[in-house]
């Protein structure tokens, strides 16, 4: 399993020139087909826990659904923006992006992932355009809304940060997504999905991905159709997971019930109680609406306790950490995510700069970057003017294709569907 390599202090400043980081039920056939045709894109981790000698445990991507939990093709990672464009760009010295995010704590993977993807844009960007080197800052929030309340002020006042990729999570973009847009700085987030957030008149904050009403629709009308007839719905205490949670029972409808609804608390580590109570009921599939961190210990007590149900989570979950925190235990795991796999020639460079596969979010980061690099490009170098060409932008990344409705949510929106399942590994 590949080691990181520290590269750069995780809460400084980082100029970037040329790049130098019991079975389940069977998946509709669909999905088995799409997955056999993703040639060009490979696992949204390649970093996972060890089973037995010659194999390992990944998160491998199974097919693209829609609202209604249909099929849909993946994107063409061919017809992606550039970031490194014409070569011909020019930007004042010191033009920096910001990212503010976890670097630090125990979700601070998901902060990881989107960061190190910004800097495999800015290292191609960079080393194509001699006259226009982006610099890049990083904030760490922790991941923590009252942390994110103290950091975002010091990037609003660093003239020279004309955009930013973050926050990361629902809560600390909640918490900040009012100052960033008095302050006129585009706010673009790779990762926060609780639907609400586009809902708060914010003029600068643009969203990467699908939202938690599209995402919760969409998974339990596929869990639905895959035959899942009584699915329990656990919840942590974040925005996050509350906003999911809802959107996965209305989807769901009559296949769950409120005596199938538990709550936890997160850093919580004993979940007796609620394995005691699911148990007892005896579901087809336990859906989880968290983090990583929650996901790893809840999916073990419970396979400890015989329950057998399929586990299933969505992004927050989805990450390696969760196959290394969660061993074996998370094998046949279902995980869903509004973010995209990544394809083999991104991967690679990312490995390169990173030394570490890309996670999840990282080609929204990756994506993202992209566009406010683009922006700075075509001459948009001032706040209100950077603004104003993410709010006219249309055009293909490697993840979806990108232009925003007005209120800074995806004109259109699909989100995959993943497993956990075991792959013979005999190089590492």
């Amino acid at each position: 399993m590949p080691q990181r390599w520290e590269t750069a202090d995780r809460g400084g400043s980082l100029g970037i020139a040329a790049g130098p980081r019991e079975p389940r039920r069977t998946l509709p056939a669909v999905a088995g087909a799409l997955a056999v045709g993703l040639g060009l894109v490979v696992g949204l981790t390649g970093c996972a826990a060890k089973t037995a000698p010659g194999e390992r445990l990944s998160i491998q991507p199974q097919v693209q659904v829609d609202i209604d939990g249909k099929a849909v093709p993946a994107t063409d990672a061919a017809s992606a923006a550039d970031p490194a464009g014409n070569g011909q760009a020019s930007c004042p010295p010191h033009t920096t992006i910001g990212y503010a995010g976890p670097l630090t704590g125990q979700d601070s993977a998901l902060g990881i992932n989107i960061v190190d993807a910004v800097r495999v844009a800015l290292a191609r960007h960079n080393s194509a355009n001699p006259n226009c080197q982006v610099q890049l800052k990083q904030f760490d929030t922790e991941g923590k809304p009252q942390k994110a309340s103290q950091v975002v002020p010091q990037i609003i006042n660093d003239a020279a940060i004309v955009g930013l990729v973050g926050p990361t999570f629902s809560g600390e973009t909640k918490a900040t997504g009012q100052i960033l847009s008095d302050a006129g700085l585009i706010s673009m987030t790779a990762s926060a999905t609780n639907a609400t957030l586009t809902q708060k008149g914010w003029k600068t904050f643009f969203r990467g991905l699908a939202n938690d009403d599209v995402q919760g629709p969409s998974v339990a009308k596929y869990l639905r159709e895959s035959g899942y007839k009584r699915v329990c719905v656990i919840l942590d205490n974040t925005d996050y997971g509350a906003g999911l949670a809802r959107s996965i029972l209305a989807g769901l409808g009559d296949a769950s019930r409120s005596d199938c609804v538990a709550r936890i608390k997160k850093g919580d580590r004993d979940f007796s109680a609620t394995v005691t109570r699911i148990a007892a009921i005896k579901p087809d599939a336990i859906f989880f609406a968290g983090y990583y961190a929650e996901a790893a210990t809840l999916v073990q007590q419970l396979k400890s306790a015989g329950v057998t149900a399929t586990f299933v989570s969505a992004d927050g979950t989805n990450d390696p950490q969760f196959l290394r925190q969660g061993g074996n235990s998370t094998k046949n795991s279902v995980l869903s995510c509004p973010c995209g796999p990544a394809p083999e020639r991104f991967a690679e460079e990312y490995r390169r700069l990173n030394h570490i596969d890309p996670g999840v979010y990282s080609v929204e980061g990756y994506d993202l970057a992209t566009i406010v690099l683009k922006g700075i490009d075509a001459g948009r170098q001032s706040r209100p003017a950077l603004v104003d060409f993410v709010r006219s932008y249309s055009g293909d990344g490697l993840a979806r294709h990108y232009q925003w409705s007005p209120n800074g949510e995806l004109a259109k929106t699909n989100i995959w569907i993943y497993d956990v399942s075991r792959s013979t590994d005999k190089a590492k």
